[in-house]
């Protein structure tokens, strides 16, 4: 390891560090939260259990890894930075031999009572690598393309084993989430161009790698109404459960798709037509307010930090949140096929929760020492 890792002691102390915590942060998660423990109220026609109870604890225990990460010395993150990322993969490829099927995937591995979801965990791992990877990497340095190799190999490898599973939607968002952070990181416009010629270029090839349920579901988009029944279900009766919504919505509970069962997954992948449907479209706008907020702060914390791996890991951090709010609401109101991308923060999901609660730790942890100044390649970060 490199000398310049020695375990140096913080210039914070702990109770110095709680008072510098973005607490605006921190209440726009309770806030969100709140909604997601109501809506799956609402989603058990009344009832806490299955699902509001559960996520209520796995709140509790995010809110500890949140404050955890948050505390922790920003020169941790970056010193193992990689063995996550390691770790991450390993998890994937156990998935791959033992994993769990589910919603015609392996997407998740039994660690004793818990049951984890690997690509999730990827998805922070790849962020906090590729900051790694660019931290104080001389923008002349990023534009040559040999210094690009290593990182599209770490885009690579975790995307190449969730496709495995098969999970086109989260091997999708890795790719764009590793997309943003080459962007953020200084890649030159042109390159994003000619990779996205290749993309169009390959998708006819693509087409005849694709599972039967997944071609399915990109036919279904396209034409939903010619096979309303099957293909084109979720998206109907998603579209059925907005409209009825109205401006203002049909009342806590008292929404029809959902509690006759007419909306699918309606506690995770379509959580928001639940929320549509009762509260109309103030109330899609209040949380779509709200998680512009959370960006907002994100992308402000990022922008304030002195060094480009805290730069890098709150901006990258923030820009995954938005991409997977922006194809979750693309997917229930049909702008984009079927992908199953939970809504983050208000889905029913214990790993997808946990993770994001470490990611947003994560953001905290750079706010909290955004004056820290970190080892890079050249020496130490200085700001922008």
């Amino acid at each position: 390891m490199d000398d310049s890792f020695t375990h140096e002691p913080g210039n914070l102390t702990l109770p110095r560090k709680l008072l510098v915590v973005n607490w605006g942060l921190v209440f726009l998660l309770c806030l969100v939260g709140a909604i997601s423990i109501a809506m799956l109220y609402s989603a058990a026609n009344g009832h806490m259990r299955p699902w509001a109870t559960r996520q209520l604890l796995h709140f509790a225990e995010g809110f500890a890894i949140l404050f955890a990460v948050a505390l922790t010395d920003l020169r941790f993150w970056l010193k193992y930075a990689y063995v996550i990322y390691l770790i991450s993969l390993l998890l994937l490829v156990l998935g791959d031999i033992s994993g769990t099927i589910g919603l015609g995937a392996k997407r998740w591995i039994a660690l004793g009572p818990v049951q984890l979801e690997p690509s999730e965990v990827a998805k922070v791992a790849l962020v906090l690598a590729l900051a790694r990877y660019f931290n104080g990497l001389p923008i002349d340095e990023v534009v040559r393309t040999r210094r690009l190799l290593a990182p599209l190999t770490l885009i690579f490898v975790p995307t190449l084993l969730v496709l495995r599973q098969p999970d086109l939607g989260t091997a999708f968002l890795l790719s764009m989430i590793g997309a943003a952070m080459f962007f953020l990181a200084g890649v030159r416009w042109w390159k994003f161009a000619i990779a996205l010629a290749l993309v169009v270029a390959a998708i006819p090839v693509g087409w005849h790698f694709l599972h039967a349920y997944q071609k399915a579901r990109l036919l279904g988009f396209l034409h939903p109404e010619s096979d309303p029944l099957g293909a084109g279900y979720h998206i109907i009766q998603s579209k059925i459960a907005l409209g009825s919504g109205g401006v203002f919505g049909k009342g806590f509970l008292r929404g029809t798709q959902s509690h006759l069962d007419f909306l699918p997954e309606k506690q995770t992948d379509f959580i928001f037509t639940t929320l549509a449907e009762e509260f109309g479209m103030v109330g899609g706008l209040t949380l779509l307010a709200l998680y512009a907020l959370i960006f907002a702060y994100g992308f402000a914390i990022g922008l304030s930090a002195r060094n480009q791996f805290g730069r890098l890991v709150a901006l990258g951090v923030t820009t995954m949140v938005f991409l997977y709010v922006f194809v979750n609401i693309a997917m229930v109101t049909g702008l984009v096929p079927v992908v199953g991308v939970p809504l983050p923060l208000v889905s029913y999901g214990g790993t997808a929760l946990l993770t994001l609660m470490f990611a947003f730790g994560l953001v905290l942890c750079v706010s909290v020492h955004r004056d820290l100044r970190l080892p890079t390649r050249g020496g130490v970060s200085g700001g922008l």
